[in-house]
């Protein structure tokens, strides 16, 4: 019987090649318009980037992303809020 991790390696590598093949058999070259943007997470600074409408939401999903890890922090450390 084969060792686990060694299982879970070729499932992985399955999975990548038939992400692949999908996508190529999708034709994702196609003629489409790209929208995009992000956020970058600099110490506890979000910075916002892109071109579309999800801006809002990216804003807010930062804001909340940097008060989980604050809270995690000090929950962790021993520290409190109080």
């Amino acid at each position: 019987m084969p060792m686990p991790n060694i299982l879970l390696l070729a499932a992985g590598i399955f999975l990548l090649v038939l992400g692949f093949l999908m996508l190529l058999a999708s034709g994702a070259g196609g003629k489409g318009e790209v929208k995009g943007g992000g956020v970058v997470l600099i110490g506890p600074i979000p910075i916002v980037f892109g071109g579309s409408s999800a801006k809002v939401l990216l804003i807010f999903l930062a804001i909340f992303i940097v008060v989980v890890a604050l809270l995690m922090t000090l929950s962790f450390s021993g520290g409190g809020l109080g």
